[in-house]
């Protein structure tokens, strides 16, 4: 049974528009470093799960699209190599602390949904996304909330 995320990333770090132009429009989805969404990557994403791509620390913040895990969790190895930006000295190969997914592009919101639009969506208004406080990197989505995410982007499109 497939499951729901929400992926958070700053458009200026990494965009849609980046993973639309990644090799075969897959990527890794590493550099996670807080141990909810780690534990989320490495327990519970399986491919087929559908991920919402949401553009954060911009104007406006936006679900700008979607995509799909393709490979389940495995060691983010980026956090062995010293120098690297995701660099761990506490994780190693025999004992990983950090774990990532690859993901593949699905769909681009064309126009992107709005938090606004979100806020109005009775089905949509309880995501943890719109909740206060709500930091995390990585969350998880209600089969619910992905229907709906999805008819607001068909609406908006029309």
């Amino acid at each position: 049974m497939a499951r729901y995320w929400l992926f958070k990333s700053e458009p200026d770090v990494f965009s849609i528009h980046d993973l639309q132009q990644a090799r075969g429009k897959r990527t890794s989805w590493e550099g996670v470093r807080n141990y909810q969404a780690r534990n989320f990557l490495r327990d519970d994403m399986q491919p087929g799960d559908g991920v919402l791509f949401y553009h954060s620390n911009a104007d406006p913040m936006v679900i700008a699209g979607t995509a799909e895990i393709v490979k389940a969790g495995y060691p983010d190895h980026f956090a062995w190599e010293p120098g690297h930006q995701y660099f761990d000295e506490a994780s190693t190969p025999e004992k990983p602390v950090w774990y990532m997914v690859d993901i593949r592009l699905t769909q681009v919101f064309t126009p992107p949904i709005t938090r606004q639009s979100l806020m109005a969506d009775p089905e949509c208004a309880g995501m943890m996304l719109l909740k206060k406080g709500s930091r995390l990197s990585i969350q998880p989505v209600t089969e619910q909330e992905w229907h709906a995410v999805h008819r607001i982007a068909e609406a908006l499109r029309a």
